[in-house]
C-alpha cells in the first residue's frame, strides 16, 4: 500500500471502462486497457489479409476505444498526450501485465456471472497486494467475488465512478464483508488525492447510494407527473434550478442517462429489495417501456422526452406530449409561483417560497420533495452510516446544490414534518426523537466548525480532510485582515494570508486592484507569502466589462486609464513582490483572471482550469500586463538560452494565442499553450486547491525565496510587425476575420512587436505596458469594440462584426 499506484489496469474498453482508463491516465498512471478478443474481422482487416489471431486483431476493441477518446466530447482526457500512457491489449493474450500493476478496476457487462467468471481468471493472474475492484453500478460486491481466496477478497471492493469520470466527483467505494480496512483508508485516500474525486462510502445494497436515492427521485418525479397534468417542460421548470437542481431537471437529464440505461438501474433495485411499497416505488411506469420499444432512448437517438430535429432553420427541439405520445414545439413556460420564487433571494429562501406557496406548483413540488426527504432518512442506516455521505452522494453524483438532509433545513424541519404528519406520512422514527430531543436542524454550525446529527442521538463533528482548507472555517473564526466590497484579506495560518475575490462574478474593477496593491503591503509586513484563491463558481471571468463599457460611452478616458494603468502595476506589484505569491485558478480564468495568475511566483491551477486571455471577443486586447506577460513567457526563456536565436516564431505563438482567443480546456492544456510554466503544479481535486496553494507558499519561503530581478525584453520590432501583419491581411482576404478583427489584430501586432524600433532592441516592461494600454484605450474608443462590449454583457456571447 506504501508504494502507491504507479500502474493500472481496467478489463473492459466500453465506454466507461475506457473513459476511466483516461482519467487514470490523467492523473499520470499507466494503464493497461482490455477487452475481449472479437470472434469476426471487418471488412477492412479481411481485405488486408489479417485472421484472428493477428495480434492487431485481437486487441482491436481496446484499440478502437482508445481512439475514441480522441475524438468524445466532452473530452474525457485533460490533453491528447495523456493517451500515450494507455496501453491496449485483449483479456486473453495480456492478462500476465496484471502482475505488474498495483490496480485492476473491472468495468465490463452488469451481469454477475459473466463478472464472477472473469474474476475466476484475474485471480489466476494476480499478485497479492494488488487491489482488485469492479466499477459495477448495483451488482453486489461480495456475491461477485464467492469462490475466490481469502487475499484476494481482502483486496476487493467496488469503486463506482460517475459517467462521465473525468467531470463527475462522486466516487463510491463499496466495501465487502472481508475487505481490509487498511484497503479501504488507502483507495478513498487515492480517490481523493490522486484522482481528484469526491469520495464516500456504501453499503453493498442495491445501486449503493447515490443511485438508488436519484433513481427513487426521479420514479416519484414521474408518477407525480402522471398525476398533476403538468407536462414535460413544465416539470423541468419546477425541478431544475429554482429548487437547487441542475439545469437538466428531471427529463433532460433521463434523456441524458438513456431510458434504457434508467429502466435497467430501477429494474435493479425492483428485484433485489423485498419491501413490497418500496418495491412498487422502483415499478417503471408503462410508458418508459413504451418510449424504450419505440427507440426513443433519449440524447443517444436524438429523441426521448426531447426530440432533437434538424430543420430549414437549424436545429428545432420539440418536447414529448406523454399523453398522445407525439412531439410538440418547445416554448417558453411561465409558471407564475416559479417566478416569485426565483424572486424571493437565495436558494433556501426559494425553495421555501415554492413548497409552501398554496399554488399547484408548490403542491407538486412538495409532493416531490417530502418523498425525497422521507426515503432518504428511510434508507439510514441501510445504505450509509450517515446523513452526511447521502448528501455528498448526491450533490457530488447527480450535481445537486443542496443533498436531501441540507434541503430539509433549508424548509425547516419540524415546520416540514408537522405537514407531512397531517397528510399521513410515515416519518422515520430517528427523525421524529431528534425533533423531541429539541434539535431543529440536521446540521449546525459553530464558528467554522459543520456538525450533524448522528443516528446515535448526539452531534458529530463533519469529517473533513486535511486538505480541505476552507476560507469560511477561518472566516467563522476571525475577521479579514482587510476587506472592502471586491475583496478579502484572510488569515489562514502558519503565516500565510489569501486574497479572496467576491464582487459580482469576481469581476475585476477598483476596489480588486486597490486590494492586490494593499495585500502586498500588508503580507511583506506581517506573512510569510499569499494565495490569491477563493470558493466561488469560478476563479474570475474578467475585468468589470460593465463599468469600462459605461466609462468609454461617457468619454471617461482618465478614468479608464488610471484603471488600466493600476492594473498594470498590481501585475508587475505581484510579479516583483518580496514574498512568494502563489496564485490557485479553478474553473473559468479568464482575461483579467489569467492576468492575475500569469505574474505570480507560481500557479497551483485545479486540473479543471479553462485560462485564456479572451478580449478580443469584446473588441479589445488584454491590457492589465496580459499581452506583455504573454510574450515573456514565449520569448525569454529562449533569449536567455541563445541572445541571437531568431524570436520571430515565438512572437507568432504568443499572437495567436491571444487573437485567436485560446481557452485551455483543462490546466494541462494551460501548461501546453504557455499559461502555465515548468514550475507551475496542478491540483487533481478542486477542495484541495487552496491547501496546496498554501504549501507552495510555505514552500517557497522555505527554500528562502526571491523575487526575480527585473530584465529587459528582446524585440522584433518593425520588421517582426510586418510579418505579423502580411499574415493579418492573409486571413482578411481569405475571408477568416472581419475589417474590426483586422484593427484589433494590427493592434495587437503593434505591442507584441515592441513598436517600431528596430530589430533585437531590447526594451522594458514599463515601455510594453505602456504600448499595450495605449492600445487598449483606443480600442475602447471604437464603436464596433462598444458594440462587441454590450453584446458580451446582454447576450453572454462574442459577436462577430
Amino acid at each position: 500500500m506504501e508504494r502507491g499506484i504507479q500502474k493500472a489496469a481496467v478489463l473492459g474498453s466500453g465506454v466507461m471502462g475506457a473513459a476511466i482508463a483516461a482519467h487514470l491516465a490523467n492523473a499520470g498512471i499507466q494503464t493497461y486497457l482490455l477487452d475481449i478478443v472479437p470472434n469476426k474481422l471487418t471488412e477492412q482487416e479481411e481485405k488486408k489479409g489479417m485472421t484472428l489471431d493477428h495480434p492487431t486483431v485481437r486487441s482491436r476493441l481496446a484499440t478502437e476505444a482508445k481512439v475514441r477518446l480522441l475524438k468524445t466530447k466532452p473530452a474525457p482526457l485533460f490533453s491528447k498526450k495523456n493517451a500515450d500512457l494507455i496501453v491496449p491489449g485483449n483479456l486473453e493474450d495480456d492478462l500476465k501485465h496484471l502482475k505488474e500493476v498495483d490496480w485492476i478496476v473491472e468495468a465490463i457487462v452488469e451481469n454477475l456471472e459473466i463478472k464472477q467468471h472473469l474474476w475466476e481468471k484475474v485471480e489466476q493472474n494476480w499478485t497479492e497486494g494488488t487491489i482488485v475492484s469492479s466499477n459495477t453500478s448495483g451488482v453486489s460486491i461480495n456475491r461477485m467475488i464467492e469462490g475466490r481466496n481469502d487475499a484476494f477478497r481482502r483486496h476487493f471492493l467496488g469503486t463506482h465512478f460517475f459517467n462521465p469520470p473525468r467531470y463527475m466527483k462522486l466516487l463510491e467505494i463499496i466495501p465487502s464483508h472481508d475487505t481490509d480496512e487498511n484497503v479501504i483508508a488507502f483507495m478513498k485516500r487515492f480517490g481523493e488525492r490522486t484522482l481528484g474525486k469526491g469520495v464516500v462510502i456504501a453499503k453493498d445494497t442495491p445501486n449503493f447510494i447515490a443511485n438508488r436515492i436519484g433513481t427513487y427521485g426521479l420514479l416519484v418525479t414521474f408518477e407525480e407527473m402522471q398525476k398533476s397534468g403538468f407536462g414535460v417542460e413544465e416539470v423541468d421548470m419546477m425541478t431544475g434550478t429554482v429548487i437547487g437542481r441542475p439545469k437538466s431537471a428531471t427529463f433532460r437529464t433521463l434523456d441524458m442517462v438513456g431510458l434504457d440505461t434508467f429502466i435497467h438501474v430501477a429494474a435493479n433495485v425492483h428485484k433485489n429489495v423485498k419491501d413490497e411499497k418500496e418495491k412498487a416505488a422502483f415499478s417503471v411506469p408503462e410508458l418508459l417501456h413504451k418510449m424504450v420499444e419505440k427507440r426513443w432512448l433519449g440524447d443517444k437517438t436524438d429523441q426521448g422526452f426531447y426530440q432533437k430535429k434538424k430543420t430549414e432553420k437549424g436545429r428545432e427541439i420539440l418536447s414529448l406530449d406523454f399523453q398522445e405520445l407525439t412531439y410538440i414545439p418547445t416554448k417558453k413556460v411561465k409558471l407564475p409561483a416559479i417566478e416569485q420564487a426565483k424572486a424571493a433571494g437565495g436558494l433556501g429562501k426559494r425553495m421555501k417560497a415554492l413548497v409552501y406557496s398554496p399554488s399547484k406548483e408548490g403542491q407538486f413540488t412538495w409532493n416531490i420533495l417530502k418523498k425525497v426527504l422521507l426515503y432518504s432518512a428511510a434508507k439510514l442506516p441501510e445504505i450509509a452510516d450517515d446523513i452526511v455521505s447521502i448528501d455528498k452522494a448526491m450533490k457530488w453524483g447527480f450535481n445537486w446544490e443542496l443533498g436531501p438532509f441540507e434541503t430539509w433545513d433549508a424548509l425547516g424541519v419540524k415546520e416540514s414534518v408537522d405537514r407531512m404528519k397531517k397528510e399521513d406520512e410515515d416519518v422515520p422514527q430517528w427523525v421524529e426523537e431528534m425533533l423531541a430531543s429539541g434539535k431543529t436542524s440536521f446540521y449546525e454550525k459553530e464558528t467554522g466548525t459543520v456538525y450533524y446529527h448522528a443516528l446515535t442521538g448526539e452531534r458529530a463533528e463533519e469529517e473533513r480532510a486535511r486538505e480541505q482548507l476552507k476560507l469560511s472555517a477561518y472566516k467563522g473564526k476571525a475577521k479579514p485582515v482587510l476587506s472592502n466590497a471586491g475583496a478579502s484579506l484572510i488569515d489562514i495560518g502558519d503565516g500565510v494570508a489569501c486574497l479572496e475575490f467576491h464582487s459580482p462574478n469576481n469581476a475585476i474593477g477598483f476596489d480588486i486592484v486597490d486590494m492586490l496593491f494593499k495585500s502586498l503591503d500588508e503580507v511583506e509586513k506581517n506573512y510569510r507569502g499569499l494565495v490569491i484563491g477563493n470558493e466561488a463558481k469560478n476563479f474570475c471571468v474578467g475585468a468589470n466589462l460593465m463599468m469600462v463599457l459605461m466609462e468609454a460611452q461617457d468619454d471617461n478616458w482618465d478614468d479608464i486609464n488610471y484603471l488600466v494603468h493600476r492594473f498594470q502595476q498590481a501585475s508587475l506589484a505581484l510579479k516583483y513582490a518580496k514574498k512568494p505569491v502563489v496564485s490557485a485558478p479553478f474553473g473559468m480564468t479568464l482575461g483579467g483572471g489569467a492576468e492575475v495568475c500569469l505574474p505570480t511566483a507560481k500557479i497551483q491551477a485545479a486540473a479543471e482550469t479553462y485560462m485564456g486571455l479572451v478580449e478580443v471577443g469584446v473588441g479589445v486586447i488584454p491590457g492589465g500586463g496580459g499581452t506583455k506577460e504573454v510574450l515573456w513567457r514565449a520569448t525569454k526563456p529562449v533569449d536567455a538560452v541563445d541572445s541571437k536565436a531568431d524570436l520571430q516564431a515565438f512572437v507568432n505563438k504568443a499572437f495567436e494565442s491571444i487573437a485567436m482567443a485560446k481557452v485551455s480546456t483543462s490546466a494541462e492544456e494551460a501548461r501546453e499553450l504557455g499559461f502555465l510554466r515548468r514550475g507551475d503544479a496542478v491540483s487533481m481535486n478542486r477542495d484541495h486547491l487552496l491547501y496546496d496553494a498554501k504549501q507552495s507558499v510555505l514552500g517557497l519561503d522555505m527554500a528562502g525565496y526571491e523575487p526575480p530581478q527585473q530584465e529587459k525584453i528582446r524585440v522584433v520590432g518593425a520588421d517582426g510587425k510586418a510579418v505579423l501583419n502580411l499574415g493579418i491581411y492573409t486571413m482578411r482576404q481569405g475571408g477568416y476575420i472581419s475589417d474590426h478583427d483586422v484593427i484589433i489584430a494590427q493592434k495587437l501586432a503593434h505591442v507584441l512587436a515592441g513598436g517600431d524600433v528596430n530589430p533585437n532592441t531590447y526594451v522594458t516592461e514599463q515601455y510594453l505596458l505602456d504600448l499595450e494600454r495605449e492600445a487598449f484605450l483606443s480600442l475602447c474608443g471604437e464603436q464596433k469594440s462598444q458594440e462587441r462590449m454590450h453584446h458580451m454583457l446582454t447576450k453572454g456571447k462574442p459577436l462577430r462584426n
